[in-house]
């Protein structure tokens, strides 16, 4: 089974001059890929923290990445592409939604917290406890006699 390198791995593997030639394979609609290095051993581009492969739906965000950290020179095996193939997961769509959820939730929790601290800083605001029972007494109060059927009185 062939390695899995992080992308950090692959970094310092290119800058040490450990890799010898890198390949973008096809896999349904879905590219990997593959490392092999000057010792002799093959890996795959791995996800961070995980040993699972990296896989890209479209071969020029692998050029990319690849291009970002170095390595320009490669080989492409396009033999298995179907792009009719999907991968069955979210992917980097998905965790793009994901994280812009977040910094929403955050802005608005940003948002929020401004707003309960101004309403705690601003002295004029507010009412006395006993002005808001009175109103609410009243309020139900008055809710109470318009509820009741034309004709009965209360006891």
């Amino acid at each position: 089974m062939a390695r899995s390198l992080t992308l950090e791995q692959l970094r310092a593997a290119s800058e040490a001059g450990g890799v010898s030639g890198v390949t973008l394979k096809a896999q349904g609609g879905t590219f990997l890929v593959q490392i092999e290095t000057r010792s002799g051993g093959g890996g795959v581009l791995a996800k961070a923290r995980s040993t699972e492969p990296r896989r890209f739906g479209n071969p020029a965000a692998a050029l990319n990445v690849l291009r970002g950290i170095g390595i320009t020179i490669g080989r492409f095996d396009a033999r298995e592409w179907n792009p009719d193939v999907r991968p069955s997961t979210a992917g980097g769509r998905g965790r793009a939604a994901a994280l812009r959820e977040a910094h929403r939730a955050a802005a608005h929790n940003k948002w929020l917290a401004a707003e309960i601290q101004e309403a705690i800083d601003d002295r004029n605001a507010g009412l006395a406890h006993g002005d808001v029972m009175a109103e609410m007494d009243a309020a139900v109060a008055g809710m109470n006699a318009s509820s009741r059927p034309a004709g009965r009185k209360r006891r």
